[in-house]
């Protein structure tokens, strides 16, 4: 049972517009090998929700009908679905970049065992979510045995060229606070784990991504249930910067549901806040130009405009 969240529709966050769409992000399904904390989609081995094959179909041709250059997927855990080395080989013969978000301990999976070799064949950049590189934070968060996995799952990839000099491979990580704060510094956190990694594990990485957590779903009703709600949504507005306004993920990006409905990004999926005007599933981008129309906006959009902000691709 999950507390019952605010009303966050009513905002006074900034209004703000489109530029040219150049990514898809494209959420497969809910089902994941995982359940953290702070999974902001709520995500389990439980769940059942996941694209069809129509839908599937329309991915490629609505990317080439609106110009957009990277497939971006996300869960769950993308990998899960039946049909996603399908789509990842058909958008690579087409040209297109696809980044996999992939929480590592799927590579481990029955049935996967094949799965790292994939993406290298496939020239797929990874953004692999470790929130730490402390067994006990990363465990805390995500589970028992998880932290062993996801260093398994990195060493694997580094076998392969993943993270290395000049492979062409890249390899980012994620990280998110295990509580209601903003993250610290990307840049000085990225040498943490470059260092750390390394002298421990003899791990390379490219880059991390700093994200701060989302005040919805799983996360939002932990907030709730301890009392942090509202002081969390207050130190995620006192530290909004309006210079973070032209990096947010949604200026340049559509999410499309399993069901293949749109959203101006990924969070507003999550909160059924559906993308304004005309296109409002894949197969009317087809034929419906999206760019300099207004974005959806709501109170969580400032987790993505605090402090040194946070998008997809880590701090702005």
């Amino acid at each position: 049972m999950h507390a019952t969240l605010p009303l966050l529709e009513v905002t006074d966050f900034p209004d703000i517009y489109r530029d040219a769409a150049n990514t898809l992000q494209v959420n497969l399904g809910y089902r994941c090998n995982q359940r953290c904390l702070h999974c902001h989609v709520n995500a389990s081995p439980d769940r059942t929700e996941m694209m069809g094959e129509e839908n599937l179909r329309l991915i490629i041709p609505v990317m080439k009908a609106r110009g957009m250059t990277t497939l971006d997927l996300t869960g769950g855990a993308p990998e899960m679905h039946d049909h996603f080395r399908k789509l990842v080989s058909d958008a690579y013969q087409a040209g297109i970049h696809v980044i996999d978000r992939c929480n590592l301990t799927i590579l481990s999976e029955p049935g996967q065992e094949s799965l790292a070799e994939f993406l290298a064949e496939h020239r797929v950049e990874i953004v692999a979510s470790l929130p730490c590189y402390s067994v006990a934070n990363v465990d805390q968060q995500r589970g028992k045995g998880v932290f062993d996995r996801s260093i398994s799952g990195l060493q694997r990839l580094n076998e392969l060229g993943y993270g290395r000099n000049d492979s062409g491979l890249t390899l980012n990580l994620v990280y998110n606070p295990q509580g209601p704060s903003l993250p610290p510094d990307q840049l000085a956190l990225e040498n943490d784990y470059k260092r750390e990694l390394k002298e421990h594990f003899d791990i390379d990485f490219n880059h991390l991504f700093a994200l701060a957590n989302m005040p919805i779903k799983r996360f939002g009703s932990t907030l709730i249930s301890k009392g942090q709600f509202q002081p969390y949504m207050e130190l995620l507005k006192k530290n909004h910067l309006d210079a973070n306004l032209p990096g947010v993920m949604c200026r340049h990006l559509v999410s499309v549901d399993w069901q293949g409905n749109l959203y101006d990004c990924d969070f507003n999926q999550q909160l059924s806040i559906t993308m304004p005007g005309q296109a409002r599933h894949l197969m009317d981008l087809l034929n419906t130009h999206i760019d300099g129309q207004a974005i959806a906006v709501a109170e969580h959009c400032y987790a993505c405009t605090a402090g040194q902000g946070s998008s997809c691709g880590g701090a702005l």
